[in-house]
């Protein structure tokens, strides 16, 4: 009989500050739908200029975050989606525009970004500081435009003459339109991190290199990502029109832009509610504070240098860890216990993972370096490299520092451009191609130093790669595959049971051996035709070693998987190794068997291993 979900110590359990409560969510609902009743109609119109603007920040939240890339310019898509609904709803025949204005103002600004996104993203192989800039000279270009373009956008007097939608009345019960399109919009945000795919837009800001190496599109994911923000900045927008009755180049400036990150971060980034809780107060704050003080900007710009020095995570994190405090004083902390003898779950038919794309045949590994050349400006890294691989077996790569040994790793999964040769795996060439492509080909990469997500716990790491070329996108919306489980990785934990003792601690604390263990289990969990493992056992000790080289040679044989192994511990190579590649400035100067390489007096003259 299987074990029941909640006993399972490999399901992954969402973390306080990105959960989505219910009693929170309605707790929110019937504090936004009481407002007019409290604070009178007036109040309720400017409170929802503000909801407005949280909807934004919501989408900031989301990429920057949860995703971990920051855009300077989701004003652009407020805007954008402003001028869209505008024109609609300024066009005869309101009772359209009124059902229209919504999808059209929502789509246009999310494939555009996506386009953008795309562009932009499918260049560079990880997120940064590029990326900010482009967003922050597109909202410059938009405003610009707006201004200038008159015949479509009303230039510098704006878009006038906007009716308000659906026939409410703006300056009373059009609030109420409002705060449903603010319910929903965080009820998806936090829905959307809650999901395995909210889990891979986790894993993109941690750690995107490694989420690559296990055969992930990420420039697909921040792509999404990207769109569903503009997108609830085009739904923001929208409301806009329809609540100012006028759309001015304003709404695209950079000015609100900045605004609405110093918002998100003075709430709280990590969560949609942290998103809207700061555009609200701050927002609400700095128009009191415009009307009684000169230097109103001075007051809010300490208010958000205190907090975030103060709580990185924003007033929802202080909140939080004031809770947790309270919680602590009351002998109540939330952490999670120490978890002793924990047990294997039961597999069941249901939770098995479908195999991966690349094992839906049967396939001999191979793979050929043909003459591969790769210069780095005056300095030649790879000088006419030259070998094949035939069949399932470990090859150990030895050679001196600075031989090729990772270099070769780095340009047969596209970190490095070839100059000249060509690579062949599996009888295609792929000279250039991508890490994710690789992977998805078949390639499995383990690094010198454990490259894990640090802020996921262990069981999320390891679903990780057990989704990787396994899963569609609608498995990404739903928690079914984070019960996925497949033998090989049932024998891994078998022999790695430390790693589900500490099944649900980050995996940032746990210690260098076990992250040693952990890469390698995910590694094998993804079932790659061909391991590529850089120096595994560094910073092992004999014992630990010994235990790892004998898992590694378990499930390269159970794979029936070939290896590339870079070890410079020979005992570790002559245990581990059916063949050994010795590389020399570049080429390869020896192949054959541990002893025939040991035995050879040109290794002998350039190489010299080390044994733990």
């Amino acid at each position: 009989m299987a074990s029941s979900h909640a006993a399972d110590p490999l399901v992954a359990r969402p973390r306080l500050i990105t959960a989505f409560d219910a009693t929170t969510w309605l707790g929110l609902a019937v504090v936004l739908f009481v407002v007019p009743r409290v604070g009178g109609d007036f109040f309720a119109y400017e409170l929802a200029l503000y909801l407005m603007y949280g909807m934004v920040a919501q989408g900031i939240a989301l990429t920057w975050g949860v995703a971990g890339f920051l855009s300077l310019g989701q004003a652009l898509f407020f805007g954008l989606g402003a001028y869209v609904a505008g024109h609609v709803l300024r066009q005869d025949g309101l009772a359209w525009g009124s059902v229209w204005f919504l999808p059209i103002s929502i789509l246009v600004p999310a494939l555009f970004a996506y386009v953008v996104g795309r562009l932009v993203f499918a260049k560079r192989h990880e997120s940064g500081p590029y990326f900010a800039l482009i967003t922050l000279a597109l909202v410059m270009f938009g405003y610009q435009l707006a201004n200038q373009w008159s015949s479509v956008t009303g230039g510098f007097n704006g878009l006038s003459g906007v009716a308000t939608p659906f026939g409410l009345d703006r300056y009373s019960n059009y609030y109420y339109a409002v705060v449903v399109a603010c319910l929903l919009s965080t009820a998806l945000v936090a829905w959307l991190i809650r999901t395995p795919l909210g889990t891979l837009w986790s894993a993109i800001a941690q750690n995107e290199n490694r989420l690559q190496f296990l055969g992930f599109r990420t420039d697909h994911l921040k792509s999404l990502a990207f769109a569903i923000s503009a997108g609830l900045g085009g739904l923001a927008g929208a409301l806009f029109a329809g609540h100012q009755g006028i759309v001015t180049p304003q709404a695209t400036s950079v000015v609100l832009s900045a605004e609405l990150l110093i918002w998100t971060a003075v709430g709280g980034r990590r969560s949609p509610y942290g998103a809207l809780l700061g555009a609200v107060v701050i927002g609400m704050l700095s128009t009191e504070l415009r009307d009684h003080f000169a230097y109103w900007e001075v007051i809010i710009a300490v208010i958000f240098i205190a907090v975030v020095m103060r709580f990185p995570d924003g007033i929802l994190g202080g909140l939080q860890w004031g809770w947790q405090r309270l919680q602590s004083m009351a002998g109540a902390a939330g952490r999670h216990p120490k978890v002793e003898g924990v047990a294997l779950p039961a597999r069941s038919a249901e939770r098995l993972a479908p195999p991966p794309r690349h094992r839906l045949s049967s396939i001999e590994p191979s793979l050929t370096f043909d003459q591969v050349q790769v210069r780095h400006g005056s300095v030649q890294i790879l000088n006419g490299l030259s070998f094949s691989l035939r069949g399932a077996g470990i090859h150990c790569v030895i050679g001196p520092n600075g031989a090729g040994k990772t270099s070769s790793f780095n340009v047969l999964t596209g970190r490095l451009p070839l100059s000249a040769g060509h690579i062949e795996f599996l009888g295609r060439r792929v000279d250039g191609w991508r890490a994710d492509a690789m992977t998805r080909m078949g390639i499995g990469r383990k690094f010198q130093i454990p490259s894990v997500f640090a802020g996921l716990s262990v069981a999320e790491n390891l679903s990780l790669a057990l989704w990787a070329n396994r899963t569609r996108f609608g498995d990404l919306l739903g928690n079914r595959i984070r019960y996925w489980q497949t033998d090989m990785q049932h024998e891994l934990l078998r022999e790695f049971p430390m790693l589900l003792e500490v099944a649900h601690l980050p995996a940032g604390q746990i210690s260098q051996g076990q992250r040693q263990m952990l890469e390698f289990a995910m590694t094998a969990s993804a079932e790659p035709l061909l391991f590529l493992l850089d120096e595994p056992c560094a910073g092992l000790s004999v014992a630990e070693t010994h235990h790892l080289s004998r898992v590694m040679k378990l499930a390269i044989r159970r794979l029936k998987a070939a290896a590339l192994v870079v070890e410079h511990d020979m005992s570790a190579v002559e245990a581990l190794a059916d063949e050994v590649l010795v590389f020399h400035q570049g080429r390869l100067l020896k192949q054959g068997s541990y002893s025939a390489v040991r035995d050879d007096p040109a290794v002998q003259a350039v190489y010299a291993g080390g044994h733990k």
